[in-house]
This record gives C-alpha cells, structure tokens and sequence, in this order.
C-alpha cells in the first residue's frame, strides 16, 4: 500500500525523486525535506507501519503488507528483499517518470539492506538514472551486520549507476566521540542532501554556465563506485578552501581518485565570484584527477551568498586506476595529505564493486580490457548476469 500526501507541485524539465528505504533511510529523507529543496519529489518506504506515520516525505509505501503484517523486517534482509518483491508492481509504478533517483538506506539491517537493491533493479529497468547513498555500520554492531551490509551493497552495486557509501565509523574518527548522536548522524545525512542539492541546483537555478540534465547523465551513468564532497568557505582564498575541502570528503570511504572516469563540478556563490575564482576551483580538481576523465562544471549564482562559495564535487568511475598509475601518483598523495588525519583501516576494498562478482572472482584485471575475456572463462554465466556499465565496455 502506499500514501499521497498533499504537497508542492513541481514543473522541472528533470524529474527527481529520492527513496529512503528503511529506517535509516527514512531518517535521511526527513532531513532532506526539512531543508526545502525545490523540484524533488520524497518518498519513504518501509515495512514498519508505524516509522512511517512521522514521515512528512509526499509519498510513503508499507512494504509487504501481506509478509510482515506492518511490523517490520526483524532485521532479516532476506524478509525486507521479499516484502519490496510483494510490492514490486507498485514500486515501478511510483518510479516512473522519473529521470534520476536516489536511494538511500543503512546497510546492515532488515528492510533497507533487502529492499533497496530491489528498488534500484527496478529503475534501472525504467532506464533511470539511479545512484545509491547508503551508511555502513558500525563495527561495535557485529560480524553478522557487517556481512548484511556487505551483501547488501553488492546487490546494489549490480544496478545502480553510482555508489556512493558512508562508513559509521569514520563519524567517531572525522568527528569524534563527544559529539552528539544527532549531530554525528547530521553529518552523515548531509552527503546525501549535499548530492542532491548540488545536483537539482544546478539542474534548476540559473548560472553563469548552466548545467542540464543531459550532463549530469553522461557524468554519472553506468560509473560504479563514487564519491561526494560538499565544501564552503569565506574570504580571499575561499574558492582554493571550498574545492580542496570537497575533494577531502573525510566522511567517505578511501577512495583512489586515479581511475575516475567522470567529474561534475557545482560552484555556488554570490554575484561578486570572479573568473579568477572560478578557473581556482578547476585547478584544484584538475590536481585529483586524469587528463581523459569527462569534466562538468557548472555554476549557481545565490544573491543571498555575499562572502561565501560553496563547491560541490561528485566523482563517478572510480577503482580502475592501474592503467593511469603513473600519472596519478602526485594526485593520491595531495589527496592523503587532506585526509591523513582522518584515514582508517580495515575498510572494504570498494574498487571491486566496479566488476561483477563473476569476474571479481577471476584473476585480478582491468575492466576496460578484460572484461569480456574474464567473463567468457567462467561456466554457465548469463551475459545478463553482468552489469550494463561493463557489457557497455565489452561492445565498444
């Protein structure tokens, strides 16, 4: 079942629409609405009746109504992957129309663990532009929850255009331990709103160099892993400040920026930003990244913005850096420079969500060259079994 709540209508050209799914989630969509973005549509999913009589997101969908009765998942991902296929006709309905989604979710639970991949399976059938926004868990949660979320996030990474993860533990290690719950889980839903702001801004508001849809597309479909950073500053220096403080993004996961295949680049300021200031930001993403990546910058102007910038960097196609790997030495290490306070160990080796687990299983490789070859030695593996993005790779 699912609800229409009365709310704003919207007339953009580009259709986007932002899920939370589960618990976590429907946290971050609340946080989204509170913030009043214009030309998204909200939408929470769950199969916990009662999480979403609070949601003030325009549209809410009881997942598995008839599997779980409205009492939720059990944190079994297996019951919230059931209870999303129960409703799988209503979830594409819902989708339709939309040009970009965005799923959100905790990975490690019930529902959004089991749900989220079904929903993004399904907009990718729509031929939606879909990226993923998801938080792993703690380590205090457990080996089990762990496991769930890595399970979780593979299924994803099989349909999605773009990943884009956030470790719970880098909110202790970046933020600290006195801060508070509230504001530690702020911080991780501010990737999220910072993603899709930056992205229907600049989609939305005019600019000195506009941006359309159309753009942002070839930067994002079919890239795999990804990263999102969200930084401002004031000040004579501020445009070098606000670039190198997105391009940190200390609340992400590790990520090697040699292989990135696509950079979108939102610069919002004042109507006093200078072509000075402008070209200082394209300097400071040009130090991260190779010469063949496809950039897309694009400018807000804020009248209301009179000292401050704010730059928004999302990075899309990472993990495939061996075939740059000389040129990209000095990137990775300004990069560790920024982040050498705040890097951690143990982190999952994400680069591989750019392979199937097909492949991934296979002697290591690159995607671009050998791909097909990889594939074509394991037995009885559908060629559907392996994401668009690399059977894309394999026709070109």
């Amino acid at each position: 079942m699912f609800e229409l709540m009365e709310g704003q209508h919207y007339t953009n050209n580009a259709v986007i629409k932002v899920v939370g799914v589960g618990g976590g989630g429907g946290n971050a969509v609340e946080h989204m609405v509170a913030e009043n973005i214009d030309g998204v549509e909200f939408i929470c999913a769950n199969t916990d009746a009662q999480a979403l009589k609070g949601s003030n997101a325009k549209i809410h969908i009881q997942l598995g109504d008839e599997l779980t009765k409205g009492l939720g998942a059990g944190a079994n991902p297996q019951i919230g992957r059931e209870a999303a296929e129960e409703d799988r006709d209503l979830i594409r309905e819902i989708l339709s129309g939309a040009d970009m989604v965005f799923i959100t979710a905790g990975m490690g639970g019930g529902t959004g663990t089991g749900a989220a991949p079904v929903f993004a399976e399904i907009a990718k059938e729509l031929g939606i532009l879909t990226v993923a926004v998801v938080t792993k868990p703690f380590s205090f949660e457990g080996k089990q929850r762990a496991l769930a979320a890595e399970e979780g996030i593979r299924r994803l990474a099989e349909h999605v255009d773009s990943l884009i993860t956030i470790p719970n533990n880098k909110l202790l290690s970046v933020l600290g331990k006195n801060i508070s719950l509230l504001n530690a889980f702020k911080a991780a839903n501010n990737v999220l709103l910072g993603a899709v702001k930056g992205i229907s801004d600049l989609i939305t508001r005019p600019g000195l160099i506009n941006v359309d849809f159309a753009d942002v597309r070839t930067v994002m479909s079919e890239m795999g892993m990804a990263m999102m950073g969200t930084g401002s500053a004031v000040g004579e220096q501020r445009a070098r400040q606000a670039a190198e403080a997105a391009i940190a993004s200390p609340l992400l996961e590790d990520v090697n920026f040699s292989g990135a295949r696509g950079i979108l680049v939102n610069i919002t300021a004042g109507l006093d930003m200078s072509i000075g200031e402008f070209e200082e930001v394209g300097d400071v993403v040009k130090e991260f990244i190779s010469d063949d990546a496809t950039v897309v910058v694009g400018t807000v102007i804020d009248p209301e913005m009179t000292d401050e910038m704010r730059v928004t960097v999302i990075v899309t196609g990472l993990g495939d850096g061996r075939q740059r790997h000389q040129q990209a030495q000095p990137q990775q290490s300004h990069r560790a420079r920024l982040l050498e306070t705040t890097r951690s160990d143990g982190s999952l080796d994400y680069q591989q969500f750019d392979r199937p687990a097909v492949v991934r299983k296979q002697a290591q490789a690159s995607i671009s060259s050998t791909a097909k070859q990889n594939s074509d030695n394991v037995p009885d593996v559908d060629y559907l079994d392996i994401p668009a993005f690399l059977r894309r790779q394999e026709e070109v």
